[in-house]
């Protein structure tokens, strides 16, 4: 972080963090915070760099997490800004786009969630790699499905109707498509969450229809794994795995990494090499429930479209 990106933060956090620990000034209540989530340090490393002891370097921390979270929510971007996200998913010819929605593990120790336990992510980023919505802290024996249903992205777009709710696109040749987004094949197909195509058997080929989507889907996807990784490089505290004591934490870590990455690409600084996409994350399942007939007609329409435009080029 340049000294400029943490100026900016120092400022939009000190009346908070004043109130919270007045004991010691703002500026290293925030720069112990900053170190430990991107080295990965321990509080007593943690003290000793700055002067504290390990109590006070973890009531630092997570009154910074808290002030991150209170204060820089607006940093998730899918309510407040979807214009500019439409338009940079147009640039890349999905038109009405509205992000990319995938999983992410964060591994957990201990018997609680089992061997190889994780703690799962659910997030939605856009084309340049920003986390839209992020639902965090669903425990790895949970379905894929049952984590989606009961997430905020689901319940505001099926039950509230206040996200995707926007006009409808025309596509041409009599088909518009609403707004949507695309979902990994753990997710079930909506007329709003296109997952890619998936063979009934091994047998069954695809036609140039089906390629096209599933290879812009593949692609678009990989935002999704791009960002996770990029998190993981830039704050190494969550590229470790956590004590299962500690899990319970783990998800509200995990959003304030991901409201100081959205932060950072707010001041224009450099990305990090996503060299933690490296670790390759067990796949989910497919989804294997009922068929949605409507998505079924969006996803279509959207591969017919995607089509004609390859052919073009």
């Amino acid at each position: 972080m340049s000294e400029h990106s943490f100026s900016v933060l120092l400022s939009l956090l000190s009346p908070f963090l004043n109130s919270t620990i007045p004991s010691i000034p703002p500026n290293f209540v925030l720069a112990a915070a900053i170190y430990r989530l991107a080295h990965g340090a321990s509080y007593k490393a943690v003290g000793r760099r700055f002067g504290l002891d390990s109590v006070d370097a973890c009531r630092a921390f997570y009154a910074v997490c808290k002030a991150v979270n209170d204060q820089l929510g607006d940093l998730f971007e899918f309510r407040s800004d979807i214009s500019r996200v439409l338009a940079a998913f147009g640039w890349i010819s999905l038109p009405n786009c509205c992000g990319v929605l995938g999983f992410s593990r964060f591994g957990v120790g201990g018997e609680l969630l089992g061997a190889n336990g994780s703690l799962l992510v659910q997030a939605v980023v856009d084309s340049g790699g920003r986390f839209l919505d992020v639902s965090a802290g669903w425990p790895s024996t949970m379905k894929p499905e049952s984590i989606f249903r009961q997430s905020k992205l689901y319940l505001g777009v099926e039950e509230s109707r206040e996200l995707l709710s926007g006009p409808v696109f025309e596509l041409g040749n009599e088909n518009s498509i609403p707004q949507y987004i695309l979902g990994d094949s753990c997710f079930p197909l909506l007329p709003w969450l296109l997952t890619p195509y998936v063979r009934s058997d091994e047998a069954d080929s695809f036609g140039s229809m089906e390629k096209a989507f599933n290879a812009v889907h593949y692609r678009a996807m990989g935002l999704v794994g791009t960002a996770f990784g990029r998190l993981r490089a830039r704050w190494q505290l969550l590229a470790r795995q956590w004590k299962e004591e500690c899990a319970e934490f783990l998800p509200f870590v995990v959003v304030t990494g991901c409201l100081l990455h959205n932060f950072l690409i707010k001041c224009s600084e450099p990305m990090p090499d996503d060299n933690m996409r490296s670790l390759k994350e067990e796949e989910l399942p497919v989804f294997d429930g009922q068929v949605n007939e409507s998505g079924e007609r969006m996803r279509d329409a959207l591969a017919l479209h995607l089509s004609r435009v390859s052919l073009r080029r």
